[in-house]
């Protein structure tokens, strides 16, 4: 029987063996650090089947904790899988990881809280860059800027001292060098389906010696991903991520604690047309065709 080992705002984390574990992705909407009561159709199925694909993709040049998300091998190591059919489609089986403290975000656009920070202080993550920069211009080169990873609460921003006081100088650079590469490749294909990616976050783990690449990646509950016909530099774009949501959110005038505003049908369901088509648009692939269907 499988341990439950952690609940956290979106995924379930269970033991397998000792070098195994499940991950699954539930349909439950986070914002702002809080969980909305409404979830959201197929968002873990989305969450699931991205990860899958951006893994899958550069499998021979990306270091992953991913084993597979087939129902039928992850059946092979879990003997009551199929006795929890909405699993199919939202569970990864994966090996287990000493994870890294960090969040280790990448940026390529002025965007978020980067751009927050960019304006009170001419800075991003404690870093100099540009004067004269607007909302939604790129960097020269991405940025890598970390952030602490919170139990509760929120994650703070840090600089790369900051960081390497952390985990240390060595593997920062480590996880620099494979994060720099992953958005790179991922920004180049997102860019042959005319889509901008502005900014994703990744979080790495040591399995051995070897520092991977753990939980989703490149999804758009971790990214903002933005239609590349519709950035306007100094201009909020419509984006593929969940950002529309906050959006929404905030149009509420909700002070950003528990309880939330209770999110109306047709918020549900316009959320859940952006994953999907978040999705399809990156994968190329209808969501019909991922396990779980």
């Amino acid at each position: 029987m499988l341990r439950h080992l952690y609940t956290g705002k979106v995924r379930d984390l269970y033991e397998v063996s000792d070098e195994l574990l499940l991950m699954v992705a539930s349909d439950r909407l986070s914002a702002f650090d809080v969980v909305m009561d409404e979830p959201i159709p197929n968002k873990g199925r989305v969450l699931t089947g991205l990860t899958d694909f951006w893994l899958r993709s550069f499998a021979s040049e990306v270091p992953a904790s991913l084993v597979s998300s087939d129902p039928a091998v992850i059946e092979r190591h879990v003997a009551n899988f199929a006795e929890e059919p909405s699993w199919a489609g939202r569970a990864m089986l994966v090996r287990r990881a000493r994870m890294l403290p960090l969040e280790c975000i990448v940026r390529g656009r002025l965007a978020g809280q980067a751009f927050d920070e960019y304006v009170r202080s001419g800075t991003v993550h404690g870093a100099k860059v540009p004067a004269g920069l607007r909302l939604t211009d790129a960097f020269d080169e991405p940025m890598f800027t970390p952030s602490t990873k919170a139990d509760a609460g929120h994650d703070v921003n840090i600089d790369l001292v900051q960081a390497a006081s952390i985990v240390g100088a060595s593997t920062l650079e480590r996880a620099q060098v494979l994060c720099l590469d992953l958005f790179a490749r991922a920004a180049k294909r997102l860019e042959s389906v005319g889509i901008v990616l502005a900014d994703t976050k990744f979080e790495l783990g040591f399995i051995g010696d070897e520092l991977v690449f753990c939980d989703e990646v490149v999804t758009p509950d971790s990214s903002r991903m933005w239609p590349a016909d519709q950035v306007r530099s100094g201009e909020t774009p419509p984006s593929f991520d969940k950002q529309p949501f906050r959006d929404w959110l905030d149009s509420r005038h909700w002070d950003r604690t528990p309880p939330p505003p209770t999110v109306p049908d047709e918020v549900v369901a316009e959320t859940e047309a952006r994953y999907v088509s978040a999705y399809e648009r990156v994968s190329g692939r209808s969501l019909r065709d991922w396990y779980g269907a």
